[in-house]
């Protein structure tokens, strides 16, 4: 009997459409979930903005105790080190080659001849090789593919250290039986391929990707690539479905938790399915939030409306101020629930400060915990403390617990770049909840862990002065 490891590729493919734009802590929810499932490997989204993706993949890593967490290099050596480095703290990393072996694909998005994109795969396998233990190769286009060149960007992959190999139909152009005869011409030109795991990532173009994997597994295939929800590719659930059902007739085996496939499914698609995303601010938050939109016609009654649904309450001289802000904001874009939730931390609530950040210093890497060394100012007191957590963000915030001897609930943590380049700023966006109600603060740096710190103070300060607490 032989195992089949199920890939989760549902945060890769969240960033690859655009249009679902994930909070920070709906990626870790997400990441948590699929680890929970046993998920064998979830592949994250690839490093496009380096400061925040980077930070994302660094809080992701700890928190992983089942699965390998799988993240694309690119195309180029400089992309492979910080793709590794941003992985280095989880307990099984793997790094992604993923590039195309279809002559349309190679000069289109490469501008490459296929020499050179045999090189390329050659090469970066093996410097990835020199970096993790685990390598995947994934072959691009491959149904679209020229066989013998196919064959020979495998062959050069193997060589160079993967070992996994994934044959990707991306143009979703391949009849399960295509499937069939292209395996069994790979066995016979490389038979190297039966000493590597075998995958298949396929297109549901045709609405045929769940037949074409499991005619994948009856040749041989060992890795399955699926995301949850998705139309365009293998569906978790419906896999994992077929696979309870017939996994015995196939005589092979799976690690999923198979029982609480449904619910943890139910809870990713909350967060990541496009209607929920555009659900109009009128009709109310739902368990993750809803997405605002407003343009500068909206009057103060939509937009008092849009802050009720994003779950704050507020005075109604507090909405007279986030209301002008909004007129502001509105004549230039439209209005997001981003970009209110902005609005509220800057506008809202404006208090003087009871504590105020001295000093910080943040230690991580991935042969250490995270900890976090913060002093704060109260009046004429400094107070300091030390607390490790699962990632720097993590230690921080349990570190200024310790230090107020309290802990409020962080209802949204979101971080993003607001300019462009290698000094790019980051603004950080806390929201923490007491006795059932909602503060935010937010933060802005060229250091986007310094922001985090400078935005759970400010809303924290709030909290404090409203409530005469700590």
């Amino acid at each position: 009997m032989k195992k089949i490891t199920i890939t989760d590729a549902t945060l890769r493919e969240c960033a690859r459409k655009g249009d679902i734009a994930l909070s920070f802590k709906e990626k870790l929810e997400i990441a948590k979930l699929l680890d929970k499932l046993n998920i064998d490997v979830i592949e994250a989204a690839p490093i496009t903005d380096e400061k925040i993706d980077t930070l994302v993949l660094r809080t992701i890593s700890p928190l992983l105790k089942n699965s390998i967490l799988a993240c694309p290099v690119g195309s180029t050596v400089e992309e492979a080190d910080r793709a590794m480095k941003s992985i280095a703290g989880a307990k099984k990393p793997r790094l992604v080659v993923s590039l195309p072996v279809s002559a349309v694909q190679m000069e289109y998005f490469y501008h490459k001849k296929p020499a050179q994109m045999l090189e390329l795969i050659g090469s970066l396998t093996a410097h990835c090789v020199s970096l993790c233990n685990d390598v995947e190769f994934a072959a691009v286009d491959a149904t679209r593919a020229e066989k013998e060149y196919l064959f020979e960007a495998i062959k050069v992959a193997i060589e160079s250290g993967a070992k996994t190999v994934t044959l990707c139909d991306t143009a979703g152009a391949f009849l399960p039986r295509e499937f069939v005869s292209l395996i069994n011409e790979l066995y016979e030109a490389v038979p190297s391929v039966k000493n590597i795991t075998l995958g298949a990532e396929c297109s549901n173009a045709l609405d045929m990707a769940n037949a074409c994997v499991f005619a994948c597994i009856g040749e041989g295939a060992t890795q399955v690539k699926t995301c949850v929800g998705s139309e365009a590719m293998t569906d978790l659930e419906q896999v994992m479905k077929a696979l309870q059902v017939k996994g015995h007739t196939l005589d092979v085996s799976y690690s999923v938790n198979s029982m609480a496939i449904n619910h943890s499914a139910s809870q990713i698609l909350r967060m990541t399915s496009e209607t929920h995303k555009n659900l109009a601010a009128t009709e109310g938050a739902g368990e993750y939030g809803s997405t605002v939109l407003l343009d500068d016609t909206a009057d103060i009654s939509k937009v008092s409306n849009a802050i009720v649904s994003l779950g704050y309450e507020l005075s109604e001289d507090d909405t007279a101020k986030v209301f002008e802000a909004f007129k502001n904001v509105s004549v230039k874009k439209q209005v997001g629930s981003k970009e209110l939730d902005a609005i509220i931390a800057n506008v809202a609530h404006q208090v003087p400060p009871t504590y105020k950040l001295q000093s910080y210093v943040i230690n991580a890497g991935n042969v250490i915990s995270s900890t976090a060394n913060i002093i704060l100012e109260k009046g004429n007191r400094t107070l300091k403390a030390v607390c490790m957590g699962d990632g720097p963000i993590d230690a921080a915030f349990h570190t200024i617990e310790q230090i107020i001897g309290h802990h409020y609930e962080l209802d949204d943590f979101q971080i993003q770049s607001v300019t462009e380049g290698r000094e790019a700023m980051g603004e950080a966006l806390v929201k923490l909840r007491s006795n059932g109600k909602l503060y935010s603060g937010k933060g802005v740096s060229t250091d986007i862990i310094g922001a985090s710190i400078v935005a759970y103070i400010n809303a924290l300060n709030k909290i404090v002065y409203e409530e005469k607490a700590i």
